[in-house]
């Protein structure tokens, strides 16, 4: 049976909407692959900005993903989560699963090595948590948790439970996941890290990540530091603005905030470190089957424009949902 000349892919069509549309798929070409999608791993964080129309103008260009079609803030095809079956392509891809940074679309045509096989023990559905380790590893990177620092992660959500689950991984590493939501205990246990609600949450803290996407979680952040501590922070605020508390303790105790985006690698390892060298860190580090908990629901690529506006709401609870591409006829 030939391989369908066309594709479907979901657009934000206007801010708060988005539409599936059909559109040709290119011919192959040599050092080309040809991938069916099965799977594609919605992004509560970027995504929710991009869907809302809420990047900033100056951040239209770093803020582009690599196959995105359209500009900001729409129409525009966006999304870096793709997990597909090569169907066409060299010889050493064919039949092989992959990972690729593309936006959800059932079928596309991209570069052969801007795909790159799962391990063996990396099963497809859980690959869709791909991009959002990466992220975590960068902001561990980032943070440099040392041999016996205590460690606080502000925000359970996908990155921030990853990240508490590296971090906890680091031998003497004292770790707490910290959120609002006291539900979310439930997930830091079963990753087998301890949890607590801000009321709870222990100061003097060498390192705080925050990752919530919440102004109040980074101010919370800054006040659970020790003299001398460190915030990373891993969220991305979009158009908002935030007010911080500068006049404490910011500045008699030297703290220190700094960013952490996946898009750059840390000055540190760029001598050694490229990005595909870290994606295939963050793939190996999937095995563990205790991931499956950060995929909190799935449904049918033709339901996602339905769907799309509850998982980008501000009272949505979601995790990582995962969309289902159709099998072949």
């Amino acid at each position: 049976m030939l391989p369908p000349d066309t594709a479907t892919a979901f657009w934000v069509t206007r801010p708060e909407h988005g539409e599936l549309k059909q559109e040709p798929l290119t011919a192959l070409e040599e050092n080309e692959v040809r991938v069916r999608a099965l799977y594609s791993g919605v992004s509560r964080g970027t995504e929710s900005l991009v869907f809302n129309a809420q990047v900033p103008k100056s951040e239209y260009l770093r803020m582009r993903a690599p196959f995105q079609v359209g500009e900001f803030p729409v129409p525009v095809k966006y999304g870096y989560c793709s997990i597909g079956h090569v169907e066409q392509g060299p010889r050493y891809l064919v039949d092989k699963v992959v990972f690729c940074l593309f936006p959800h679309q059932d079928h596309y045509v991209v570069p052969a090595d801007a795909v790159m096989p799962l391990p063996d023990d990396v099963p497809a559905y859980r690959a869709v948590l791909t991009a959002n380790m990466e992220t975590a590893v960068n902001g561990v990177w980032d943070a440099n948790p040392m041999l016996g620092e205590r460690v606080c992660v502000v925000g359970a959500g996908v990155v921030g439970a990853l990240v508490a689950y590296l971090c906890a991984q680091i031998p003497g590493v004292e770790v707490r996941l910290i959120d609002i939501n006291p539900g979310r205990e439930t997930l830091a246990t079963h990753l087998g890290i301890p949890f607590c609600t801000p009321e709870q949450a222990p100061t003097d803290q060498d390192c705080v990540i925050h990752a919530s996407g919440q102004p109040d979680g980074l101010r919370l952040a800054m006040g659970l530091l020790g003299n001398e501590g460190r915030v990373i922070e891993m969220s991305w605020f979009g158009q908002g603005d935030v007010s911080l508390p500068l006049g404490g303790a910011f500045h008699s105790q030297r703290l220190t905030l700094r960013a952490s985006q996946v898009g750059q690698l840390p000055a540190k390892l760029q001598p050694r470190w490229n990005y595909r060298r870290r994606l295939a860190l963050a793939l190996r580090l999937l095995t563990d089957q205790r991931l499956d908990a950060l995929i909190s629901g799935e449904s049918d690529f033709a339901d996602f424009p339905t769907l799309a506006p509850a998982l980008f709401g501000p009272d949505s609870t979601a995790l990582c949902h995962r969309i289902r591409y159709p099998l072949p006829a």
